[in-house]
């Protein structure tokens, strides 16, 4: 069985929304009863997230922006709403990969789950967007290369595009970022010729997927496409952006993935190594989008049965 992180803190519950909006603090409180009902809560090494230190946000992100959010309150756009305590819940959301990362790195951990609010793959440098306010996976990214992993993988398997992530390092070699996404969909990037630019030429990937795709469209992405995309970059350490939204039930998809299909994505994720003929790599793997709270709970299930039996 591998040592499996789960890393969580109730400041993430303090992220507070308005009434109906869909990235409510319900989301993590129906994962974690769903994950104490199971067989499989007390195989996971529990572990409280750092605050992450403004040094580590501002690796990707501009002063003026991290100046101006922390004293913002109110919706930063019509989707991205920023209560009294999101500034410190983002901080502690991309602390929790970077102290993913850092229990990776000492082999006190193999893989790791970080259950948090909220999401970062939409924040840009200068911006809060799509729910987002700090780019977790993008800040978790740069503090691996602090630390010794000079080549970095991202996944991102949401629902969406993750435009903050791509443009962060799309002219950046030492990170690949490789999305599966709806597109059509917002945020409206994405598409399969958007590849980096400069020295960052071919270190994007992305694999738009058509309203209605299902299981075997994503099999074929998973299975076919992205071994051949980690075996050419050869990385130290894999991020995932995970987002739950593309299940059949969600309400912000029209992508149709069962839970058995998100099992298979998950599978071709952890299957890299042995199939690209690398040395055993570290998984981060950090929440995103997933909207329906009894999908969400049971792929969440899901990932971490997979996180510890692979």
């Amino acid at each position: 069985m591998k040592k499996v992180g789960f890393l969580y803190d109730d400041i993430f519950l303090k992220h507070e929304m308005p009434p109906g909006h869909p990235e409510s603090s319900q989301r993590l409180l129906h994962i974690l009863d769903t994950l104490k009902k199971s067989d499989l809560w007390d195989n996971l090494i529990h572990i409280k997230p750092r605050r992450a230190a403004e040094e580590d946000i501002l690796r990707v992100h501009t002063k003026v922006y991290l100046d101006h959010i922390k004293k913002f309150t109110g919706f930063f756009d019509g989707d991205t709403y920023v209560s009294p305590h999101s500034f410190e819940a983002a901080m502690y959301a991309a602390g929790a990969v970077i102290e993913a990362i850092d229990r990776c790195k000492s082999g006190e951990l193999d893989r790791a789950f970080c259950a948090v609010r909220p999401p970062g793959h939409h924040a840009e440098a200068d911006r809060a967007m799509g729910f987002c306010i700090f780019n977790n996976v993008a800040v978790g990214a740069r503090y691996a290369q602090e630390i010794g992993y000079k080549k970095v993988f991202i996944i991102d398997f949401d629902v969406h595009h993750g435009n903050g992530t791509q443009h962060i390092f799309e002219n950046d070699d030492t990170v690949f970022y490789f999305s599966t996404h709806q597109y059509p969909h917002y945020p409206g990037t994405g598409k399969d010729f958007e590849i980096g630019t400069g020295k960052g030429e071919g270190y994007t990937y992305n694999i738009p997927m058509s309203f209605g795709a299902g299981d075997k469209d994503f099999f074929y992405a998973y299975r076919d496409i992205l071994p051949q995309k980690v075996r050419s970059f050869r990385p130290d350490i894999m991020l995932i952006s995970a987002g739950y939204d593309i299940h059949a039930r969600d309400p912000l998809s029209g992508i149709n993935i069962t839970n058995e299909g998100m099992r298979h994505i998950i599978r071709g994720i952890l299957l890299r190594s042995t199939a690209t003929y690398l040395p055993t790599l570290p998984y981060v793997f950090t929440l995103e989008g997933g909207y329906d709270l009894q999908a969400l709970g049971e792929c969440v299930l899901n990932t971490i049965r997979e996180l510890l039996e692979e």
